[in-house]
């Protein structure tokens, strides 16, 4: 089966869905916020052996809310689960939120990637500007946005290379679109031992990455285990996968589950005990169609290969800032 990326090419194909980022240079940190025009279906899947995460216990297909508002992205390690709480404000101001007697609490699940030690200035004073950059995040949300050194992934590394915010999007025979969303900050590398080569090669659209393909012969250091930090928490690549069909709570944490195949097909280790991998799943239902069983077998396939080309576009375009740690992907 062969797939087309949406006209974006990024996860706002997915109808229903904004993304606004926020970034400070000198920090070299930022967020990242997925707004849902209409609260929107959920789940999660981590795998990785140091998340930071806010509300995600919620999420489980068991537990009683349905729905969400937005979910943030965001660098800062656990200082930048602050930004749910800028968030919640901005979307607090707008009357969005799940209503209990008259009042309006939004619904923010979030996580977190470690960027503290990437060269940038973490001498905050007493309060750290996460709150803030989640607040800027949703008035800047839109349809378009930029990926590479924005938002989340502004101050994101890899082994050996700078890393990023990456999208893309995924357009089914059928008319299902999916998209993804990732901030790509991991203790592995995404290419193929010391090559220009992406390993999400395979299911790259058109020249999305560079269109370099697979190095033949593959070279002799591919499978070498080789590591940006080994520290515990100091990496985390976090995620959301969207689609516009309309799907359960349990079919949601599917989605994220089947997602994480992305990961380990563009990201070499992945999963690891020093990562807090962890990918969301948005469920709009604007297509108004529920998948069939079959058809579900492909979504879910899709899901991990749109993932896999989100990671490696996010480290493509990235850029270079004054102080980088690594270089980025075009100047290598």
């Amino acid at each position: 089966m062969s797939f087309r990326a949406g006209p974006k090419n990024l996860i706002t194909d997915v109808a229903g869905l904004r993304v606004g980022n926020a970034s400070d240079a000198r920090l070299k940190s930022g967020t990242t916020v997925v707004v849902c025009d209409e609260p929107a279906v959920a789940g999660v899947q981590v795998l990785g052996g140091a998340p930071g995460t806010r509300e995600t216990d919620l999420l489980e297909p068991h537990n009683s809310v349905q729905t969400i508002n937005a979910i943030v992205l965001s660098g800062g390690s656990a200082f930048g689960l602050d930004a749910a709480s800028g968030v919640q404000s901005a979307l607090r101001e707008q009357g969005i939120g799940f209503e209990v007697r008259g009042l309006h609490i939004p619904i923010v699940p979030a996580a977190i990637l470690f960027d503290l030690t990437n060269g940038g200035d973490k001498d905050w004073g007493r309060h750290p500007p996460y709150r803030e950059l989640g607040y800027e995040a949703v008035h800047a949300a839109s349809a378009d946005f930029s990926i590479g050194t924005a938002g989340a992934g502004t101050g994101a590394l890899t082994f050996g290379l700078k890393g990023g915010l990456g999208s893309a999007s995924t357009v089914m025979p059928d008319g299902t679109v999916l998209g993804a969303l990732v901030a790509v900050n991991a203790t592995g590398s995404v290419t193929v031992g010391g090559s220009r080569h992406f390993w999400a090669a395979p299911f790259e659209i058109g020249d999305e990455f560079g269109g370099l393909g697979y190095p033949s012969p593959l070279p002799a250091d591919a499978s070498d285990i080789r590591l940006k930090f080994r520290d515990q928490g100091a990496n985390t690549t976090i995620a959301v996968i969207a689609t516009d069909a309309v799907l359960t709570k349990a079919q949601a944490k599917w989605l994220a589950m089947a997602a994480h195949d992305g990961f380990a097909r563009a990201i070499w280790p992945a999963h690891t005990p020093v990562d807090g991998d962890l990918i969301f799943s948005l469920a709009t239902g604007r297509s108004g169609a529920a998948p069939a069983p079959d058809a579900a077998i492909d979504l879910y396939a899709a899901a991990g290969a749109t993932m896999a080309r989100a990671i490696a576009r996010g480290i493509y375009a990235a850029t270079p800032a004054e102080g980088d740690l690594f270089p980025v992907w075009l100047a290598r």
